[in-house]
């Protein structure tokens, strides 16, 4: 159990204290990579043999730390790679470490019950296909023929997929940082329940991504949705845009998109949050040429906006469904 899976417990608004909790974690081990809004990778081989202690018991000094030096308490997962880690995170609580146990017939045991959705990277729709056919826990889907799950699957997803559901974890901890990357929290007063909340909240965060992006210069090439409920848990989905951009119609677009395709049913949310990342300069990106004078307009009324806000304030311009 070498990788650890850190979920700081940040309150809402409170992101920017991530960096500093990044660098506690850095005492430990430079391999540190940061998960935003709240979370982090941390590999400890190095620091294991250097402290001569254990994961979990370096888990527990971290826990410690965050609590003594910044009030903020943390859910950790521990495992032998950083997918592990991270499944171990979902069954983790605070004040005690859910470690998945290194060797095979330990890993075997913590995936076997688990729904195929539970493994990192299996979306709804191949959850659907693999439990149509009956192989609706990892314990079954590791059992079943390679081929039959390629089929199914196809070939690169079936062997990747059986490999995952059998622990084998091709991971790695890649140290980064949160400086490139640009967020938008919208908290609620109370918990939420109306879809149409959720898409103006939505709506709101992405206007102010795009806004602060173009004031930078800057174009991003993902969009990150987190999804935060009633119960402190919470839901991060991640989408690759068609183009780098910083036009505001785009993330919203594909806000929207990652939203609907979580398919929320009377969830009580208790903020939403969308997160740029991959940021670059805007003169180095491309953008493929369109002929509707829509789009052109649009993007000239953006201009026209933006020079408005950073003359009369951020609310000077804005939807006219935010305005209410």
């Amino acid at each position: 159990m070498t990788i650890l899976c850190v979920r700081f417990q940040l309150p809402p608004m409170y992101e920017a204290a991530l960096p500093r909790l990044l660098g506690m974690l850095e005492e430990f081990t430079p391999v540190v990579q940061a998960l935003p809004p709240d979370g982090a990778l941390a590999d400890l081989r190095g620091a294991e043999r250097y402290f001569g202690r254990s994961a979990v018991e370096l888990a527990s000094v971290i826990r410690v730390r965050a609590l003594a030096l910044y009030g903020v308490d943390c859910v950790i997962g521990a495992g032998p790679g950083p997918m592990l880690a991270r499944m171990a995170l979902r069954d983790a609580r605070p004040g005690a470490t859910c470690a998945v146990p290194g060797d095979p017939e330990g890993i075997a045991r913590f995936l076997a019950g688990k729904p195929v959705a539970a493994l990192p990277g299996v979306g709804a729709a191949t959850a659907r296909t693999l439990c149509e056919y009956g192989l609706d826990t990892l314990g079954r889907v590791a059992a079943a023929p390679l081929s039959t799950l390629q089929r199914l699957v196809g070939a690169k997803t079936g062997r990747e997929l059986r490999e995952k559901a059998r622990g084998v974890d091709r991971g790695r901890v890649v140290p980064n940082g949160v400086s490139r990357s640009l967020a938008a929290e919208r908290p609620f007063g109370r918990d939420e329940l109306d879809p149409d909340r959720h898409r103006r909240a939505l709506l709101s965060a992405a206007e102010e991504l795009g806004s602060r992006l173009r004031a930078l210069d800057k174009v991003c090439r993902t969009l990150t949705l987190t999804v935060r409920y009633a119960d402190r848990s919470a839901t991060t989905r991640s989408r690759t845009l068609a183009e780098p951009t910083a036009h505001s119609a785009a993330l919203t677009r594909a806000g929207y998109g990652m939203y609907e395709a979580l398919g929320l049913q009377r969830a009580r949310v208790r903020a939403l949050a969308l997160r740029a990342e991959g940021l670059g300069p805007a003169e180095q990106a491309a953008h493929q040429l369109t002929f509707d004078p829509v789009d052109e307009k649009v993007r000239r009324i953006e201009e026209v906006a933006d020079r408005a806000r950073a003359k009369f304030g951020p609310r000077a311009v804005m939807p006219g469904s935010l305005a209410a």
